[in-house]
């Protein structure tokens, strides 16, 4: 069994740490990082856009050689890491990646991708869509708010759809299209709605009685309709 580390984290970024490993309220509507991964590089994004709004501590995880874990809140020189803190992909709105030509994602988890959409009747090009825009198809990506995994579970959500692991493929995958799947029923089949409460949450879809007036909502639905048009015509 692997063990851990913690270096380099104050008191407070541990408490943060832990506090969004706990939360299980609705998805945060504030701007949230813009990460730039593609398909031909390793699972480890990078921050590269923040505001005001987004948290101020990042957890790097990194591998030493006797194969324990050392976690910092100090991004790594010189050595391969993982970014363990992580916000959603498409959902900055002044995001500078054109999303109609931005790299695809067309062969990560494709069986798991094909069962999850025959048993909840969407299409893969949705699934894929979806996880892209949420985690760069990144299986370790985890939230300011505690969302986890592909495709960005949050704790009650997880334990909605009997998740034990949020980070497995697997079990993210089936329960992410799911919920997906419930979103698209509960809204009539409208994409655009069961997008909205899958970002800002069926509560605030329900205040607004509609899109909500979120500039990170609205900028996650189109791109998510961008990337699905993109993957079901490749």
């Amino acid at each position: 069994m692997q063990s851990v580390r913690w270096a380099t984290l104050s008191v407070s970024s541990i408490c943060l740490i832990f506090s969004a490993l706990l939360a299980a309220t609705d998805r945060i509507t504030e701007p949230k990082t813009t990460i730039k991964l593609t398909p031909n590089s390793a699972p480890l994004p990078q921050p590269t856009a923040s505001s005001a709004n987004t948290p101020k501590v990042l957890v790097y995880k990194t591998v030493l050689p006797d194969g324990s874990a050392r976690f910092s809140d100090q991004r790594p020189v010189g050595q391969a890491f993982e970014l363990l803190r992580f916000d959603c992909f498409a959902c900055a709105p002044n995001s500078s990646i054109d999303w109609q030509k931005t790299p695809l994602f067309k062969q990560r988890f494709a069986r798991l991708i094909h069962q999850a959409a025959a048993e909840h009747q969407l299409e893969t090009a949705l699934i894929r869509a979806v996880i892209h825009a949420e985690s760069a198809f990144n299986p370790n990506a985890i939230s300011a708010k505690g969302a986890m995994g592909l495709m960005q579970l949050m704790p009650a959500t997880m334990q909605q759809f009997q998740v034990l692991n949020g980070y497995e493929p697997e079990q993210n995958i089936r329960a992410g299209s799911q919920y997906l799947g419930q979103l698209l029923k509960d809204y009539q089949g409208d994409l655009t709605l069961a997008l909205a409460a899958y970002n800002a949450g069926p509560g605030n879809v329900k205040r607004y009685n509609g899109i909500p007036p979120f500039a990170e909502t609205q900028a996650y639905i189109e791109r998510v309709q961008i990337l699905r048009r993109r993957y079901a015509a490749n």
